[in-house]
């Protein structure tokens, strides 16, 4: 049993994405989010990645959304990323907290035009008539920012995974698979070999 410190996790993490953003047709950065509502309902979907540092694992989205409210209610999620050309994984379970209006506003600036207007169009998780109706609202905010900066909207931020587990999986021949999970400790991070 060996003791890792977050960082060198990190350099780990970072190493598999690099060669995930070389072999992976599409979106290397996509991550199954799990969350569960006050009930403990448990939902899953793909979200991207957008920043991964000493402090979490960071995406964006709609806090009026399902994940958003199921966040909010319960500030707890899973994450994982299966890589298919590879053939690994890397799961990680944890708190989770908002990221700052600073950190929020920065990523929304640096996004698309389209996609900003988007943010304001889009009533995420919602029941919608017809594509007319989100058509129409795009076209209304498209309008109504015609000139200048797009803000952001209130409802619109981030959310940090701070992670308390991260187990990294390999295929291995005949499903003698590898998997290693480290756990936070007041040590720092435990590593645990497990069976496949």
């Amino acid at each position: 049993m060996t003791v890792k410190n977050l960082t060198e996790l990190l350099d780990e993490f970072r190493g598999w994405m690099a060669d995930a953003e070389k072999s992976e047709p599409n979106d290397p950065t996509a991550m199954a989010l799990a969350t569960a509502d006050a009930d403990g309902q448990p939902s899953v979907r793909m979200v991207l990645l957008k920043q991964a540092d000493e402090q979490g694992f960071v995406f964006y989205t709609n806090f009026e959304s399902q994940k958003g409210t199921e966040l909010l209610e319960n500030p707890k999620a899973a994450l994982c990323f299966h890589w298919k050309t590879l053939r690994r994984s890397i799961r990680i379970q944890g708190i989770v907290e908002k990221v700052s209006d600073a950190e929020a506003d920065a990523y929304f600036d640096s996004r698309a035009r389209d996609s900003r207007i988007g943010a304001w169009a889009s009533q995420q998780s919602r029941p919608m008539e017809g594509r007319f109706t989100l058509e129409a609202a795009v076209a209304k905010y498209a309008a109504k920012y015609a000139v200048g900066r797009v803000p952001r909207p209130d409802y619109w931020s981030g959310f940090r995974v701070v992670p308390e587990r991260i187990e990294f999986w390999r295929d291995r021949p005949f499903r003698l698979h590898e998997r290693r999970r480290y756990e936070k400790s007041s040590d720092g991070w435990t590593e645990s070999v497990l069976f496949p």
